[in-house]
């Protein structure tokens, strides 16, 4: 019963011959506990390691077992400091495998769900929409059922100028009830006149943003606009999601003109680009002169070629010069 506090029953059978027998020796020791010499003289040393037998103070090479009272309370006094010590130990440990298993378990779903990115809060799901545009190469739709409300901010402010500004072609769908605010209908139409497509519908099934046909963003709970996102990048996903596109975009109705993108028709980075192909620069020196990539270079010059229905650059120069472009 005295395990807890290190002293096993051969232990104490020692321990309480030296009780009952202060005078006795080793061997007598041995004869009354039924053991070896041998086994005593190690069973002596473990009391004195518990200091339940230690030097008297008449005389320091005589030895005597120490009062239970004492000697055990003692003894489990320590051995209770030991103990809390291994607790708090425990508890640090414990800590650091939550650590580790969290760790883990972020590495595992790395492992097995590197398609699928969930972004809780709306905070954290726009700082990686925008950082995913960044990143955008060529297309960017999107489905956009809240109202534009005067919140909008300015069109040289928006993400939406800066994706057009380096060529990519934009689609959105937005509500036709959008039509009740005058800034947000201004908003659009500077999109448009930027080379952006606007149509509207009357209903839509939820917010769906789309980069390169390569990239699904949904929002976590379409009834919550402040859930956050899930970005999929399965391939099924995604066509999927291409098709929600595409069958809302072809019912939708044009919200403006096509003529009237020539209102405002270049952004900076075509301007330059026309300037400088007008100058007989290659796609090579433009994209350097730019501080653009050779990829997005050709694209802005495929795109102006595709508005302008110009087949070579000849052509090109020539509509660009018509509309007093270059």
């Amino acid at each position: 019963m005295l395990e807890p506090l290190g002293v096993d029953e051969a232990t104490f059978a020692v321990y309480h011959a030296l009780l009952s027998h202060p005078d006795s020796t080793p061997e007598q020791i041995a004869a009354l506990v039924s053991r070896s010499v041998t086994d005593v003289d190690e069973l002596l040393d473990r009391l004195r390691e518990l200091e339940l037998l230690v030097p008297t103070w008449t005389n320091p090479e005589a030895e005597h077992a120490v009062h239970p009272r004492v000697g055990l309370t003692s003894l489990a006094e320590r051995r209770r400091t030991e103990l809390n010590k291994m607790l708090g130990e425990l508890k640090e440990a414990e800590a650091s495998a939550d650590v580790v298993a969290e760790q883990y378990n972020e590495l595992l779903t790395a492992r097995s769900s590197g398609d699928v990115e969930i972004l809780k809060g709306r905070a954290n799901a726009s700082r990686r929409i925008e950082e995913l545009a960044l990143k955008a190469r060529d297309t960017f739709w999107c489905l956009v059922p809240t109202h534009l409300d005067d919140t909008v901010h300015p069109t040289e402010k928006s993400p939406d100028f800066s994706l057009l500004e380096r060529g990519l072609k934009l689609r959105t769908v937005y509500l036709q009830s959008m039509s009740a605010s005058k800034q947000a209908v201004e908003y659009a139409a500077a999109i448009h006149r930027l080379g952006g497509e606007v149509r509207a519908t009357p209903t839509l099934p939820m917010r769906l943003l789309i980069f390169d046909q390569e990239i699904a963003i949904m929002p976590m709970d379409p009834q919550s606009p402040t859930a956050g996102a899930v970005i999929h990048r399965t391939p099924a996903v995604v066509s999927v999601a291409m098709a929600l596109f595409d069958a809302y975009w072809s019912r939708a109705t044009e919200m403006f003109d096509p003529d009237d993108r020539d209102e405002t028709p270049l952004t900076p980075h075509e301007s330059e680009v026309l300037r400088l192909l007008a100058g007989g620069a290659k796609d090579e020196q433009v994209a350097r002169l730019l501080g653009i990539s050779l990829r997005t270079a050709r694209r802005i010059t495929a795109n102006l070629s595709e508005r302008l229905d110009a087949a070579s650059r000849f052509e090109l120069g020539v509509a660009a010069a018509k509309r007093g472009w270059v």
